[in-house]
């Protein structure tokens, strides 16, 4: 029998032992007190994140971790703040003898990508497609073009499967080329004057609120990047208005963008007008405690639980909604990640392993994975002997689940140990099911898999225990709805069994990475 087959097996006699047990109560108070309005929904660059950064800090010291920083549990991470100013900034389309000036935040939105204060805009529109190279997929939506000094307007998204290739681009699963960061990055390094997104719900996998939400207030990237000058999303309804403006059909040209043939398509259009933003440059921190391995052998090595403490902070102006205030609370996205590893920290202190294990606490992740990419780009432990990356984002208030969710474990040697601590657990591995949004890329042990280091985030079970499951499975739709709004907001009432099991999973996973013998590696793919 090989070594990876015994793997298993020994995973479960390690995990025989009496594991570091995670308690409710402190799960649940730093849950509240991260959720609360005093925080004002942690939002990047806002005096809620200030308070966020602190609290984390000192609960970390309290518990007697290590700090990761020398004397200091942050990480500094440099942000570019930038907030388009209406009705100072405005976009119009120009061309079939008219000319349209969307709203912005209804029909619109769109800013600076690159720290510009005032941007003047004045440039040709050119749809291509989903706007991806990829020789892997033996596609390219630009054929070549020189789309320097274009607006590029593209789909969200990436061509469909089909009944001859099943698995072009990955079948159900939406790869990386589908992501708007992708999209984004490509026209920059193609040198385009900016970007345009068309939105649907189904390709974005989310409506239009959470976009109108997102540009409205400000944007951040990190310091040390820029994409195109202008950036920016067409609400569905919009871009069918602007397309025949141009005397274009968007259906037909969505319909000819899912081929490999397709070629970049002007419209007769140009984009006009002046983007006025407000531009700081803003310190942010990712926040960091080490729990140090006791074995001489293994302790300069590292596992690694991570979750990002940021969410959208707090409006200008109110939504609506039930609670009627501007706070974006983010209960469950992600005071409930950030309240897990506290909890398992309490936990992990009192139980050292053999390996050294770090709680990390990542900023910007709502503006595109920011802090843990900064982390990986100037690691506090080398990434050399960083072991493994375990990612908590969103956790289950619902109740428990007789399975756990381990999405494209199966990319490494994490997927076999992770079932092998869901046996021991009494737990079932949840049935993988298309990932039509893109959650693979857009939760931070992305940025760790792009760096090297094998990866995965935990997420819920689905298959919930209680005397109504059909109940339950709605409860959970219906939390779900209030992703990305003000009525993210924590309910004294909520079961928490459910997300101190999966924070109880997550430690007895890392605590089998920080104790076995070998390490995780990447699996060739299949």
């Amino acid at each position: 029998m090989s070594r990876r087959a015994l793997l298993p097996l020994f995973a479960v006699s390690l995990l025989a032992a009496q594991p570091p047990t995670v308690a409710e109560a402190p799960l649940r108070a730093h849950l509240a007190f991260l959720s609360d309005d005093l925080l004002e929904g942690r939002g990047t660059g806002q005096r809620g994140g200030d308070l966020t950064v602190r609290y984390l800090e000192t609960q970390l010291q309290v518990l007697g971790l290590v700090p990761a920083q020398g004397a200091s549990y942050r990480q500094a991470v440099d942000l570019v703040g930038i907030r388009t100013l209406p009705p100072r900034s405005l976009l119009s389309f120009a061309g079939g003898n008219t000319c349209a000036t969307p709203a912005f935040g209804t029909e619109i939105v769109y800013g600076a990508g690159q720290p510009i204060a005032n941007l003047r805009v004045d440039a040709p529109l050119v749809f291509v497609g989903y706007g991806i190279a990829a020789p892997s997929e033996h596609w390219d939506d630009y054929k070549g073009l020189d789309v320097r000094g274009k607006v590029l307007v593209m789909l969200v998204n990436e061509p469909a499967p089909t009944a001859a290739e099943p698995q072009r681009f990955d079948g159900g699963n939406l790869t990386y080329f589908g992501r708007w960061t992708y999209k984004f990055e490509e026209a920059a390094r193609r040198g385009a004057a900016g970007v345009l997104l068309i939105h649907t719900t189904p390709s974005a996998s989310y409506g239009w609120s959470v976009v109108q939400h997102g540009w409205e207030g400000e944007r951040f990237q990190l310091k040390a990047g820029a994409g195109t000058p202008l950036q920016g999303w067409l609400s569905e309804a919009t871009a069918r208005r602007l397309f025949a403006q141009a005397g274009q059909d968007l259906d037909a040209l969505t319909a000819r963008a899912q081929e490999p043939a397709f070629r970049p398509v002007p419209l007769a259009l140009r984009a006009e007008g002046t983007l006025v933003s407000e531009v700081r440059t803003v310190p942010q921190f990712n926040v960091a405690g080490v729990v140090p391995g006791i074995d001489p052998a293994l302790k300069d090595e590292l596992v690694i639980y991570s979750a990002h403490w940021d969410h959208l902070g707090k409006a200008a102006v109110a939504e609506p909604g039930a609670h009627g205030d501007a706070i974006y609370n983010g209960a469950l996205d992600n005071a409930s990640g950030c309240a897990a590893l506290l909890a398992m920290a309490q936990a992990a202190i009192q139980h050292p392993a053999q390996r050294s294990q770090m709680f990390l606490f990542v900023c910007g992740e709502e503006q595109g994975l920011l802090g843990s990419q900064a982390y990986t780009a100037a690691p506090l432990w080398p990434l050399a002997k960083t072991v493994a990356d375990l990612n908590l984002d969103s956790l289950n208030a619902v109740a428990p689940t007789r399975d756990i969710g381990l999405p494209f474990a199966h990319r490494s040697t994490l997927g076999a140990l992770g079932a092998a601590v869901a046996q021991a657990d009494h737990l079932a591995v949840a049935a993988p099911r298309p990932d039509t949004g893109g959650g693979y890329f857009r939760s931070d042990h992305y940025s760790f898999v792009q760096a090297g280091v094998p990866a995965l985030s935990v997420e819920s079970g689905r298959d919930f225990v209680g005397p109504d499951p059909v109940a339950l499975k709605a409860r959970a739709t219906a939390l779900g709805a209030h992703y990305h709004q003000v009525t993210d907001a924590y309910n004294p009432a909520w079961d928490l069994a459910g997300m101190v099991q999966e924070a109880q999973f997550t430690l007895d996973f890392g605590q089998l990475l920080a104790t076995m013998p070998t390490r995780p590696v990447f699996l060739p793919a299949p």
